[in-house]
């Protein structure tokens, strides 16, 4: 789908990723991201057609809202989701205010069995039988001539340590292909703290930026009375572009992930402003 460019601040490209938990508080969704005036906004567990979520299509939905660009990528088939006969999805949604040129998906190699259906497993909503797997949803964006690449993160929330970082793995291998020159940004909901081992080392290797490790902020999770705060969705950089007002949004309410964003300029309008997160 292909809207007019509309540029929030023509001095940076504003960025927001947000795991959406489906889209069930759509409304409070687009409220958020109406007043974000975010250029690029990468979303994580967004619906298609599910009972859960009414059969709507948030993404489109999102994108006509803010008359932005999209693309989607099916991470699963939600098997007991299914909305008027017809099947479910859920994945990850990328919209830009600037042109997409192309999208591809990047399914990992390592998956968890968890979600599998089963003989002796009810297809019950409570259950989440699924098919699919995680992976990362990528596109290429021109903003004025500079090439964007855009990778789109879900990494596994089952399993351990190193089935996710197999998987941050193979999307490292993936980027390192891109010349230099090129802006990478690999946001999304990474279900692990990379400020830790074994991911601080893996994310550093091939040099990507962490500004959220720089700040002292809240988790990135809102707590339950089953689960506690977590630090597990990232904005990363790589490129001649800088970082810098990195945000968690800790006042919204509309997801069980708080929405993260920051901005990328380039190194002579940071030394104006005289803020520089290197």
């Amino acid at each position: 789908m292909t809207m007019p460019v509309r540029f929030a601040n023509p001095n940076a490209v504003r960025i927001v990723a947000w795991n959406i938990n489906r889209g069930v508080r759509l409304n409070e969704v687009v409220e958020f991201l109406s007043g974000a005036a975010a250029d690029l906004i990468l979303l994580q567990e967004a619906d298609w057609n599910a009972r859960r979520t009414l059969g709507r299509n948030v993404t489109k939905e999102i994108a006509q809202a803010l008359a932005m660009n999209y693309a989607f990528g099916c991470e699963f088939e939600e098997l007991t989701q299914q909305h008027n006969g017809m099947p479910a999805f859920h994945g990850q949604a990328t919209l830009s205010r600037f042109p997409l040129l192309n999208s591809r998906i990047l399914r990992f190699h390592r998956q968890s069995r968890f979600w599998l259906p089963r003989w002796f497993i009810p297809r019950m909503s409570p259950f989440q039988r699924r098919v699919g797997g995680r992976m990362a949803l990528i596109s290429h964006i021109d903003l004025h001539g500079r090439m964007f690449i855009v990778y789109n993160v879900h990494l596994e929330s089952r399993g351990d340590d190193g089935l996710r970082c197999c998987q941050l793995g193979e999307l490292q291998n993936d980027a390192s292909h891109h010349a230099a020159d090129v802006q990478i940004v690999v946001a999304g909901d990474f279900n692990a703290d990379l400020r830790q081992e074994p991911f601080a080392s893996t994310i550093g290797t091939p040099r990507l930026s962490n500004p959220f490790a720089r700040i002292s902020g809240p988790p990135t999770t809102v707590p339950s009375r089953f689960n506690s705060s977590r630090a597990i969705d990232w904005i990363l950089t790589k490129g001649p572009l800088i970082a810098s007002e990195p945000e968690i949004h800790e006042s919204i309410r509309a997801s069980d992930h708080y929405p993260l964003s920051l901005n990328l300029s380039d190194r002579l309008h940071e030394t104006q402003r005289g803020r520089q997160y290197e």
